[in-house]
């Protein structure tokens, strides 16, 4: 049953492994660029298993500490894998132990193949997310750490390394609004962020923006839903 669950689910974690090890290794060596050793980028990739989050996680570790704001940061950036969870928990039933699993290990990746995969009625449904869920740790972990390895044993030119982070959101974005028919969300996006930049400064724009695109979102949801905005 497990095997046949494993041979199902991995297939479908393929595309996801190549993202993976390429974002991974980018962290790793930008932690390891940052200061920090092979150690970190480890255990915050095992532990955290949040990218975004682990790319930002690097400044507030070397900015001055400032828990409330880091408290803030880190539920604005992962406040969508609430509604993520509200949509799986029909899908979690009766998987036992493995639930709390699911739970953690639930990022949009994973999501998105456990949340669409046709699974085949002779596999596990249980097994198979389980399954999904370990093998995308499993690469998101390797990737980050070997990429601490490697920036600890290669010297070469690092500058600007820090923006895959910021190429990664730009090729999100890009693909989503490729994918809407209309683009209101995406705007709201793109004016908070225009707005709260002039408002607050360079530094301090980010949480007041997502406050913001969140706000509109919650406020304008019904109208946008009618439009078909999030379509």
């Amino acid at each position: 049953m497990k095997r046949k669950a494993l041979k199902a689910a991995f297939p479908y974690t393929i595309p996801i492994f190549a993202g993976f090890w390429f974002l991974g290794l980018a962290y790793g060596i930008y932690m390891n660029v940052s200061g920090f050793s092979f150690w970190y980028p480890m255990i915050m990739s095992l532990i955290i298993f949040g990218g975004s989050l682990e790319f930002v996680a690097v400044s507030m570790l070397l900015s001055p500490f400032a828990p409330v704001q880091t408290l803030i940061m880190t539920l604005i950036i992962q406040a969508r894998h609430i509604f993520y969870g509200i949509s799986m928990l029909d899908r979690f039933k009766g998987t036992g132990w493995k639930k709390f699993y699911l739970i953690f290990g639930m990022c949009d990746e994973t999501f998105s193949i456990n949340y669409t995969a046709q699974i085949p009625e002779d596999v596990d449904k249980g097994w198979f997310m389980f399954f999904v869920t370990l093998l995308n740790h499993f690469y998101w972990v390797s990737g980050a750490t070997l990429g601490g390895i490697v920036g600890s044993l290669l010297h070469f030119n690092t500058a600007g390394l820090e923006f895959v982070m910021t190429a990664m959101f730009v090729v999100i974005f890009l693909e989503q609004w490729l994918k809407e028919k209309k683009h209101y969300t995406a705007l709201i996006g793109l004016a908070g962020a225009f707005v709260c930049r002039m408002g607050f400064g360079a530094d301090s724009f980010l949480i007041p923006t997502m406050i913001c695109i969140l706000l509109c979102l919650v406020s304008f949801k019904k109208p946008f839903e009618r439009a078909g905005g999030f379509v």
